[in-house]
């Protein structure tokens, strides 16, 4: 919890100091976005590899998430084809620690399967 003398961050749409961090939540909300960060935190993977990795993840879905990711500069695709993490996805993956910590600490356990 915050102390009553810490300032909250602004909130809403029409805040200009709000727009970076609501960017980044629509793009992290999408389906998938998130797994492939997790999945690419600790390697370098190839399309099969990572199609392998994300279950249920159609084909053409990873390939626009993929496309997405690499157009926010969170991966990058190497000549031989595997996508990695770049520092600032490594950075993302780094913030994203809490929130696993979070779920061990209050057991979150996954929900039923979301259809596509």
């Amino acid at each position: 919890m915050r102390s009553t003398s810490e300032t909250k961050p602004p909130r809403g749409r029409d805040h200009p100091a709000t727009a970076p961090a609501l960017a980044a939540m629509d793009l992290l909300g999408q389906r998938w976005m998130l797994r492939i960060l997790w999945e690419l935190e600790p390697e370098r993977l190839g399309f099969l590899e990572l199609r392998r990795r994300m279950g249920n993840c159609s084909s053409s879905m990873l390939s626009a998430r993929l496309q997405h990711l690499q157009s926010a500069g969170l991966i990058a695709k190497n000549p031989d084809k595997s996508y990695e993490l770049t520092t600032a996805g490594t950075e993302l993956g780094a913030a994203l620690e809490s929130v696993w910590e979070w779920s061990r600490r209050w057991r979150v356990s996954p929900t039923d399967p979301q259809p596509d």
